[in-house]
């Protein structure tokens, strides 16, 4: 935007909501029309900024596409703007929340999020929610505000019953239920991934859980949720950071390695959620699904990496080993290279790449597909 001539950086708006997102390019080609916020058309009625990964979007975009939605993207992002757009099309009542929309599209989603929306069909209004990707809200205001314990309000909704879904009515919205400065003052609020990204605009933040959808109008806070379990907190609690950015950035550490060498098992664990279902028992990876049944054939299984992505291989050869019973090779992407290694028809290759950009590994990914 700031390449454009005509554009004045010194004008003062008088809007009071911006939101941007620096993501990388994990699905389609670094470019202005991959970049966040994704919207569900021409005129933005829905824009959504996004941190994660949608495993089902192909589903959906198909889904959508029969329905006459025109996607000009290769993200997907781009299917949950689309998804609320739908959802919003065929609503039942015209009084339906913005709130609303957003529980029932996050039903529909499988995989990894962090979500922000905005919509001009609800002016002062931003929803936001998570699961699986981190989402905070930092809080900043110069006045007394109205709680320091936002209570998580509940309705009773099920994506079985997608007719009457969300009909239960929420607690009325108060002070005793909503987050606010006291008699109308001004108050910000700031949706991040992580505390560095806000600790230099407050240090007063409230830590959202899987699920929770927060959503902001009139400049009062509310969070609730679709369903209840036993384990669930009944609140949400402004916490205060004491540490500089610097700090919250290393912590404690004395390097940056060292940190992340000690953030492994919370890393494994963020890898599993929206992936592994422990109430069922079961694993959903969604790159892999539709390839199952060629997968379940192959006799050998090849494992590509570099650098960091072929020590993780290496990592997990014994494992994948033990639970396939079947031979498991790890190579190393330019090694795989130069010595033309043979791919047979039954064989089934993994391609792993730190970064999504490695150039090594889609080299090597290139070649095997060209002598297939």
């Amino acid at each position: 935007m700031c390449e454009q001539d005509s554009m004045d950086l010194k004008v003062e708006f008088e809007t009071h909501f911006g939101i941007a997102h620096t993501r990388w390019a994990t699905h389609g080609v670094p470019n202005v029309v991959n970049s966040h916020p994704q919207r569900s058309d021409k005129d933005n009625e829905f824009v959504v900024i996004h941190n994660g990964i949608i495993t089902n979007y192909k589903d959906l975009r198909k889904f959508l596409e029969s329905k006459g939605y025109e996607f000009e993207s290769e993200t997907d992002t781009e299917t949950i703007a689309k998804l609320i757009k739908y959802v919003f099309d065929n609503r039942e009542t015209e009084d339906i929340t913005f709130s609303t929309l957003v529980e029932r599209v996050i039903q529909q989603l499988e995989g990894a999020f962090a979500l922000v929306f905005k919509s001009i069909h609800y002016p002062g209004e931003a929803v936001a929610t998570r699961r699986g990707s981190p989402l905070l809200i930092g809080v900043r205001s110069k006045y007394k505000l109205s709680t320091e314990q936002i209570p998580v309000l509940y309705r009773t909704c099920t994506i079985e019953n997608v007719k009457n879904i969300c009909k239960t009515r929420l607690k009325r919205l108060d002070s005793s239920t909503c987050l606010h400065a006291v008699g109308d003052k001004a108050v910000e609020f700031f949706f991040a991934s992580d505390a560095s990204a806000i600790i230099e605009h407050t240090n007063r933040v409230i830590f959202l859980e899987d699920d929770d959808i927060a959503a902001v109008a009139d400049g009062k806070l509310s969070i609730h949720r679709v369903k209840r379990s036993a384990s669930d907190d009944p609140s949400r609690a402004i916490q205060t950071l004491q540490m500089e950015l610097q700090q919250i950035m290393k912590g404690n550490f004395s390097a940056f390695m060292q940190k992340e060498i000690f953030e492994q098992p919370e890393s494994v664990f963020n890898t599993m959620r929206g992936r592994v279902n422990f109430e069922t028992n079961t694993v959903l990876l969604g790159g892999l699904k539709d390839h199952l049944k060629e997968i379940r054939r192959c006799r050998r299984l090849i494992v590509i990496g570099c650098g960091t992505s072929y020590h993780a291989a290496v990592a997990t050869r014994q494992v994948l080993e033990e639970l396939t019973e079947l031979p498991v090779m790890v190579e190393l992407a330019s090694d795989f290279l130069d010595r033309n290694t043979p791919v047979f028809r039954d064989d089934v290759c993994f391609f792993i790449s730190q970064s999504g950009l490695h150039q090594p590994v889609h080299l090597s990914g290139d070649v095997w597909f060209d002598d297939v």
